[in-house]
């Protein structure tokens, strides 16, 4: 899927990660030149120079690096991801090598962008609220779009041994995050939800 703008500055595309072989959601923040997941897009690298190249990567957790060392490669960027996560990237990490800067859910990061716990998956799974005049929330794995359907989570098998506790876990984090202001919701997988997401979210976590 090419790159479209879904609202004002941001840019989504969906592409093929290719260790788990499935279309996985990126994004561009255009004001504050942050990247969120990213994987390189159909159009290549070309296309962010010609935008004004991006100086950021943020990861909603340490598995999202995906792509980011051709980022940095390429413009630079720093790396961020919450420092709950940072030992993927030691010298013993998965990802050794890889630059990565840490943050404490309650920063705020470039862009004035906020972070947000939700943990319950991993440590450092996290939210992001960007600001804006509709603002968004960027979210990780907690909770999935099956294309344009509902919100719901992953398959139970994914979950761990006790899917039912990691599931009403993961609504208590969601319900805390319902008591931010947003309307768009940005979502590493399946497409984003643009306008009404807030409510979305209040009745997914009350299902």
């Amino acid at each position: 899927m090419r790159i479209r703008e879904i609202l004002p500055g941001i840019f989504h595309w969906r592409a093929v990660h290719p260790a788990i072989r499935i279309a996985v959601s990126c994004y561009y923040l255009e004001a504050p030149r942050m990247l969120l997941d990213p994987l390189v897009p159909s159009e290549g690298l070309a296309w962010f120079a010609g935008r004004g190249p991006p100086q950021h990567v943020l990861l909603t957790n340490r598995l999202h690096s995906r792509q980011s060392r051709r980022f940095v490669e390429a413009f630079g960027c720093e790396v961020w991801c919450n420092e709950a996560g940072l030992a993927h990237f030691g010298e013993r990490g998965e990802v050794p090598g890889l630059q990565v800067r840490g943050f404490r859910p309650g920063d705020r990061l470039p862009g004035g962008i906020e972070s947000h716990e939700v943990g319950v998956l991993c440590p450092d799974e996290t939210a992001f609220r960007i600001p804006g005049a509709a603002p968004a929330l960027a979210v990780a794995d907690g909770v999935v779009r099956d294309g344009d359907g509902p919100l719901v989570f992953v398959p139970d098998p994914l979950l761990g041994d006790d899917p039912e506790a990691v599931k009403r876990g993961l609504r208590a984090a969601y319900r805390r995050l319902l008591a931010l202001d947003f309307e768009h919701l940005l979502l590493a997988h399946g497409h984003p939800w643009i306008g009404g997401a807030r409510q979305a979210l209040a009745e997914f976590v009350g299902s």
